[in-house]
This record gives C-alpha cells, structure tokens and sequence, in this order.
C-alpha cells in the first residue's frame, strides 16, 4: 500500500477503547489533529485488503474503510478522523488498535462501493435457513436462474477477491462451509485452518454456483458430490484449483485446492533432510530396480518429495512414466499420466500400459488396492525402479499395511527397498522469534509425549511471538521431518518371520533409524520449529 508518511509521525494511532494517552482529546485535540496525513485515491491499495469482515453499510454509516491488517494493527481512512467515538467503534469491531488516515468522504464511498459492493449488509444472521431452503427447491429446477446469479459482477468480483486473497496469504485450500445462518469461509494455511470472513446465507446459492460454473460441474446438481478444475489467471500468475463439492445438511460444501506449481520445491536439499537421510535416500532412489515407498497422511508433503526425487535422477538416459491423480506439476522430460477412472483409465490399468512402453522409472501416485500393489511389485521384481505412497503413520506401517491388502510377506522383502516416512512442522517465524524456558514438569510432559528421554528436552527453544509477517501466528513456511527405514537383510528377515509394526519399528530403531519424532527433535534444537508442533504432526 503506497501511503504518505507511514511512521509514527504520519498518522494517529488509536490503541482500542480505555487506552488513550493520558491527556488525549481537550487540550490534545490540535496535536492530534496535526499528526493525521490526508490521503487520496491514489493512494488506496489495488485490491480489498486482508482483514477480518465487517459489512459494507457499516463502513457507510460511519463513512471509514480499512486499508491495511499489518497484525499488529488495522489502518483505515475516515473521512472524520477525530470522531473518537467512532475509532472507538472501529477498533472493537476489529478487536485490534486502529492507525487512522483522513480521505474525503467520496474517496471512501468510492472504494467501498469498488471493493465491498458484493458484500454489501453481509451480515451473518439477516436471513433464515428456510427462505434459504425454499430458494435451493425452486433453483434445482431452474439451472438457468443459477447461471444468472453466478454470472453477476459483484459475485465474479466476491469470488475473485476470495481466491486471490487466499492465494496471497499463502493458503492451500479454501473451505466454503455452509451453516445454519451464514456461509462460514476459511483458508488452509501453512496445515492449519483459520476462519476468514462469513458470507450472508442469501449469498449462498450465486457463490458455490459460481465456482461450479468456473469448475466446469453441474450446477443444477446439488445433492452428490462432484469435482472440478479451474485455472485462475492472478496478474501474471496462473493458479491451478481443484474443487470438490459434497452435499450437507445446510447446503453444498465446497474445497478449492490452490496448486501453484512455482511453489513445488524440486530440491531435495530443501525439503528438510538431515544430511544423514538425505546422504542415504539419494542412494536408494538411485537403485536400478525395486520399489520405494514415501508414507504419510493427506497433505504431508509426500508428491513434493517424490516430485524432488525424479527431478534428481531425471536424465536423458532414463525413461520415466508417472500415473496420477491428480498431475500436481509439469516435469521435463518426464511423461505423466493423469487417471480417469470413468473411461477406465485406472492406476492398475496405466502400470500395464506402462510395462510394455520399456520404462527405467515408473512413478505411482498412491497404491489404492491389491490390483496395483500387485502390479507395482511385479515391476519392482523385473527390472523397474517403482516410487509409490501409501497413508500410513510410520515407515513400518507401511510394510503391514502391504500385507493387510494380500501382498506375501516374501514378495514384500523381495521388492521393497526402503519407505519413508514424513510430515510436514511449520518453522518458527524468523521476524518474531524468542528463546523461551520450559520448567521441569513441560519437559517431563514433552517427553513422555514423545517417547524420548527428558535429557533430550531442551529447557529453551525458539518460538515466534506473533507478529504482522506471520499473521500473529508465529510460524511462517513448513518445512518436512522424515523417518526412512532401509530393508537391511536384518530388517527382511524380521518381517519374514511375521513381526508386527510395533517390532519392525522397534528392531529399525536398532539399526540406526532416526524415528519421526527425533528428527522433529532435532529441528527444534536448530530453531527451526517447535516442540508443540512435532507434538501436533508427529505424536
């Protein structure tokens, strides 16, 4: 935001109700009168600033619009900044200090209208869930009439402003979440859901329309679940969403994945390793034939980690075929398939294909089912190096859980050669980070938690604070911690002999293996993250 004089001579700050200086209006008044820089359009942001809802007729009717959410405080233009009453307003309904810049009063009508228009009166309660009902009964017979309400410009403009603020505050997911009363929205961020501003019910039906109409899905179909794909062009930046729709009881609930292929980290050396692992996995994934596998839960980081290693040994003397879904990133050189069960283009069906068109490295989005799993070990055994995930919660896990879908225990020593485990921990923000103590009785809580001796609990660490980089979160960025478990010949001959994952994990641990939570440990001792969040992924 370009704003003159933006310091602590260029504007008057208000801190909240009950917290004036001492002396502040009377007397005062001239001096804070001095201190406030008059703006002018020019100097409004391009687009509605990141901060937490309040309605448009609000703003008209004590004539202020915000400019600004630093973290700390909200900067907004009032067309009379010394009515202290309304400050007083304008900082409870933000809950936050308020940093406040004159601008005419047309200016602001101006922006409100340009930027809020959609969203005029959006309160959250002004409509009733039956009106609501009785409109969704009447639109499924009429699709044309939700075309024309998803094709007006102030829901184009509201759903716009939805992605390209998600997009700018680094989200991964929007969820749009239908309730009793109002439309609940919140953005993904860095794993963890954050409540973004409500949109009024009446909204309810033009903007999951809207994004149905982008995503190409039946808008008429409201009562079983669908999937869609958009690609959304920000400036210069084209944004590529996935969108998934289930019916609930309030109405259709929506997902929009954000995929940002500029984001995908094709380094291994980026991901978090240790030098020790990374030392080991790049020599595994080298191998000329077998098969590995990366574990974890939804959104664990484990595409960007095998993405990273086909990059790795992707060369001009190595055929590489790829089976997903979805394509997250385009890779050079490398041929990728995206499944489409309902023409019958199945995992299972494209590593068959696969097998007669002469590969060297054959990657394997995720093992769903016997048919694959079989398939996917016979490649190993002949001659292909196969790279797969599969969810489990450890590297051992992943080895039972071949077993529970019906693959021997002898076939599985035979192909595999090593699975990884990992999640992803956010990193303490670098602006507000501080060393902090832990008392004895934290520690004995952490470290019983984690299963690891109290020694191996630091009695300070590194945590962010809070402040406007990192969105009073404390954390910016994420970073990956890993467990990769090697099927040495002692390993092999423990899982022959029937062990369960408890003592596959129990006998790694023997050999060297460096468990998840370890290497979280490790982490935090670096001041990279947190003890509560290895305690959040990892426990």
């Amino acid at each position: 935001m370009s704003v003159p004089g933006k310091d602590k001579e260029g504007s008057a700050s208000y801190r909240g109700p009950g917290e004036r200086e001492p002396g502040e209006g009377g007397k005062d008044l001239d001096a804070a009168v001095e201190t406030v820089v008059e703006i002018s359009a020019s100097d409004f942001p391009d687009d509605p600033p990141a901060v937490n809802f309040l309605p448009a007729t609000f703003m008209k009717n004590f004539l202020f619009v915000p400019l600004e959410d630093t973290g700390e405080y909200v900067s907004v233009a009032m067309a009379d900044p010394y009515d202290f009453n309304t400050r007083e307003v304008i900082a409870k309904s933000y809950n936050k200090p308020i940093k406040v810049f004159s601008a005419p009063a047309e200016v602001i009508a101006q922006f409100i209208y340009r930027w809020y228009e959609a969203e005029a009166d959006m309160t959250a309660h002004e409509d009733s869930e039956e009106a609501e009902i009785s409109l969704e009964d009447r639109l499924w017979d009429d699709p044309e009439q939700l075309k024309d309400m998803a094709s007006e410009a102030p829901v184009i403009r509201l759903v716009n402003h939805l992605i390209s603020k998600a997009y700018k505050m680094g989200a991964s997911d929007i969820h749009i979440e239908p309730r009793r009363q109002y439309v609940r929205v919140r953005f993904r961020i860095d794993g963890v859901l954050h409540d973004q501003e409500a949109i009024a019910l009446r909204l309810k039906a033009a903007i999951i329309s809207r994004i149905k109409l982008m995503a190409k899905m039946d808008i008429a179909e409201m009562r079983l679940p669908q999937d869609g794909r958009i690609r959304f062009r920000l400036g210069k930046e084209e944004i590529d969403i996935r969108v998934s729709s289930i019916p609930t009881g309030f109405g259709e609930c929506l997902v929009l994945r954000l995929l940002h292929q500029e984001d995908v980290l094709l380094d291994l050396g980026r991901l978090g390793f240790s030098d020790q692992i990374l030392h080991k996995f790049q020599s595994l994934i080298s191998m000329p034939y077998g098969m590995l596998l990366v574990s974890g839960p939804t959104g664990s980081g484990k595409t960007t980690t095998l993405y990273a290693a086909l990059n790795s040994i992707n060369s001009a003397d190595r055929k590489i075929v790829t089976v997903e879904d979805p394509i997250e990133y385009q890779l050079e050189g490398i041929n990728q398939v995206q499944v489409l069960p309902r023409i019958g283009l199945t995992f299972a069906n494209c590593l068959r294909s696969f097998l007669r068109h002469d590969p060297d490295i054959i990657l394997v989005g995720e093992i769903r089912d016997i048919e694959t799993a079989e398939i996917a070990v016979q490649a190993a055994l002949t001659g292909h190096m196969v790279f797969s995930t599969l969810h489990t919660n450890d590297a051992a896990g992943a080895i039972t859980r071949l077993e529970d879908m019906g693959i021997e225990r002898f076939m599985i020593v035979s192909s595999l050669v090593a699975v990884l485990a990992q999640r992803l921990v956010r990193k303490v923000c670098r602006h507000c980070s501080e060393e902090v103590a832990i008392d004895e009785e934290k520690r004995s809580m952490i470290a019983r938690e984690l299963e690891v001796p109290v020694d191996k609990i630091m009695p300070s660490y590194l945590k962010g604070m809070g402040c406007s980089e990192c969105g009073a979160t404390g954390y910016k960025g994420r970073i990956g911690i890993f467990e990769l478990l090697p099927m040495s010949d002692h390993i092999q001959r423990v899982v022959l002999r029937g062990a369960d994952r408890t003592e596959i994990h129990r006998e790694a641990l023997k050999e060297g293996m460096v468990s998840l939570k370890m290497d979280g440990l490790r982490k935090v001792s670096e001041g990279i993250t947190t003890y509560e969040e290895v305690l959040r992924v990892a426990r």
